[in-house]
């Protein structure tokens, strides 16, 4: 532990509570540090944030933090604490305000398909409340849709995915051919092709049904593009290390 930065070790150390916390806890924690959708009683502003040091199992805690690891301790050792840790908290803002952003197209979406065949709001605040729906609504809307409305509203956000992202954005525009290995793809890839092609992946299942499992795949790419524009207004400005000094 000692050869870890400081801000890599102490973001290291507060996840691992926060992931025994919920172990502890469960429901409770997540009702409190999860990010919820943005019209859920249960929405608080913090979750913004302490969402990304809440994750749902231990591959999940155990991947995110060996990423934070690898990719994240050059980038500390870079740019100090400060930058660092600005930056690790915006990707994942950024990650969350994406994916929020998509929930709320969706959910309009259906919730205007819905009110317009049956003009009834207090449809859907069954739907919502108690998952239950009228039977006819599946002449007009899919029962899929109608279970992604329910899903939206109910769907919790954890995990350090979208600052991860930002932080490998930056990784692979400072150390553009520093060789990196996919761990079900054992073949050597630069940094610079690694980077986008893990992004494009996400973007690819981000608009289609082929996920596996309940990823948050814009908060990803939020995260990344966050990580990106960061990274460039830097560049262009020349910011230097002294502004972030302790």
């Amino acid at each position: 532990m000692n050869r870890i930065p400081n801000t890599i070790k102490h973001l290291l150390i507060i996840n691992g509570i926060f992931f025994l916390a919920t172990l502890l806890l469960g429901e409770s924690i997540d009702n409190l540090f999860a990010l919820h959708y943005i019209e859920n009683p249960l929405f608080r502003y913090w979750q913004l944030v302490t969402h990304m040091f809440m994750h749902g199992n231990f591959t999940h805690i155990l991947f995110n933090m060996l990423g934070l690891w690898m990719f994240g301790s050059p980038l500390e050792q870079l740019w100090g604490r400060n930058k660092f840790l600005f930056f690790y908290l915006s990707a994942g803002l950024g990650g969350a305000i994406l994916q929020l952003l998509v929930y709320n197209l969706e959910f309009s979406s259906i919730s205007a398909e819905i009110l317009s065949i049956t003009n009834n709001p207090d449809s859907i605040n069954d739907l919502l409340t108690y998952g239950r729906y009228d039977t006819n609504l599946l002449e007009s809307i899919s029962e899929e849709r109608i279970g992604s409305l329910y899903q939206t509203y109910n769907t919790v956000m954890v995990g350090a995915s979208g600052a991860l992202y930002g932080i490998l954005v930056a990784f692979a525009m400072l150390f553009p051919n520093t060789e990196l290995m996919m761990i079900f793809l054992p073949i050597p890839i630069k940094a610079k092709y690694f980077v986008p092609l893990i992004i494009v992946g996400d973007f690819f299942f981000g608009i289609t049904s082929f996920s596996i499992g309940p990823i948050a795949h814009f908060a990803h790419l939020g995260g990344a593009i966050a990580g990106f524009i960061m990274m460039w207004y830097w560049k262009r400005n020349q910011f230097n290390r002294n502004r972030w000094d302790n």
